[in-house]
């Protein structure tokens, strides 16, 4: 086939469609073809940081940035991650929605002129340039509206699952028309056994759907019961002081905090920043919204009156060494079995608690020497209808 030549006419002319097709789809997209002129338009332009920009400013934040630093980085102490233990410095997240709304100079001071001795000793031999510094913030403000990077997903179950599922269907194929492995003993121990392991995997991970042993949220405020309640020797039921007449142990209104926190001002681990949330909350009156740990499913029934008030259950004995911890956790699994197990196992004191007076039966029994503990399950804390009604 012959290459078609047009003349020089029909060719400019089609050069200047197509010149006019691109200008439209450009200006449909919203790509500037002129420079800007007016003032607004520059300043919005110099509102949106470039990523160059963005990206000095986290390599500042993350320490790679100046090349001869002497002192800490910024990530040092205020991390991008969800830490094992507790970091009593505010989270990287936590310094970008504080100063996302605030002027530059705010957070210079902050920075460069800090007020308390926590933070006044791990900034002392900060220096960086106020551009620099800048560039921080921008990264900061980038960060609070995107949010932290997400912690990347564990792969490793998903690996053995699918590699099992290739060992059955490795063996299946074998056993059914390509027979290279001479005794099929063998192949079928595979077969069984890679399907063994699947079955496993799967009955593991429907037993623990609902169930959150362990779980240890980020709260608002990083409040930390083993200073409270462990150093400080505070009494769980000073802050939960509904846990023996109601259903829920509480949450401690800002106003019970302001009891110690109207003296005590700066932490000796936390500085001034966690208890400036606390002044603040009380101050504003908004609540602050904390992450509920213990959870049970809608159709459970559970009281804390009835444990705490009247069988007088330790804290301790669901909740776990509660003064040893930092960052609150889950302690137990809250499963059925667990409730169950523990009803059949705790003794129950009959002798000096009014309430078992009407367990005549039981305590006749205890007389004649039929029963020498009554315990849990014998005042029919297994029944059906106690958790699910």
């Amino acid at each position: 086939m012959r290459n078609v030549i047009l003349p020089g006419r029909y060719t400019l002319l089609l050069k200047l469609y197509i010149a006019r097709v691109l200008v439209f789809i450009l200006l449909i997209s919203g790509i500037p073809l002129m420079a800007i002129s007016s003032n607004e338009d520059v300043k919005a332009v110099k509102e949106n940081p470039s990523h160059n920009d963005l990206q000095r400013g986290e390599r500042f934040f993350k320490g790679l940035l100046p090349k001869d630093r002497t002192f800490e980085s910024c990530v040092s102490c205020h991390i991008l991650s969800k830490p094992d233990t507790m970091n009593w410095n505010p989270s990287a997240m936590d310094i970008a929605l504080k100063y996302v709304g605030k002027d530059f100079a705010d957070f210079q001071t902050a920075v460069m002129q800090p007020s308390g001795k926590k933070i006044e000793a791990s900034h002392k031999d900060f220096k960086i340039e106020d551009e620099d510094l800048k560039k921080v913030k921008m990264y900061l403000d980038e960060l609070a509206s995107t949010g932290p990077p997400a912690a990347g997903p564990t792969i490793n179950q998903l690996a053995n699952f699918v590699l099992l599922i290739v060992l059955m269907i490795l063996a299946l194929l074998d056993l059914i028309f390509f027979h290279k492995i001479k005794y099929r003993l063998i192949t079928v121990l595979i077969l069984m056994g890679s399907l063994g392991f699947q079955v496993k995997m799967i009955t593991e991970a429907a037993i623990g759907l609902g169930r959150s042993k362990d779980y240890a949220p980020d709260q608002p405020i990083k409040f930390s019961h083993k200073v409270h309640a462990g150093d400080n020797r505070i009494d769980c039921k000073y802050c939960h002081h509904t846990a023996e007449f109601s259903k829920s142990a509480g949450i401690p209104a800002m106003e019970l905090c302001m009891n110690c926190h109207a003296l005590v001002r700066e932490g000796s681990r936390s500085g001034k920043f966690e208890i400036a949330k606390v002044l603040e909350a009380n101050e504003t009156k908004k609540p602050v919204v904390w992450v509920r740990v213990h959870n049970l499913p809608d159709y459970v029934f559970f009281s804390h009156a009835q444990h705490v008030g009247i069988a007088k259950v330790d804290c301790n004995k669901c909740h776990g060494p509660v003064k040893e911890m930092d960052i609150m956790r889950q302690h137990s699994d809250l499963s059925m079995g667990w409730c169950i197990n523990c009803h059949r196992e705790t003794k129950v004191n009959f002798k000096d608690n009014a309430y078992y007076d009407s367990y005549l039966k039981l305590h006749d029994q205890l007389k004649s020497g039929k029963l020498d503990t009554v315990r849990a399950v014998n005042i029919g804390a297994n029944d059906c209808a106690r958790c699910h009604y």
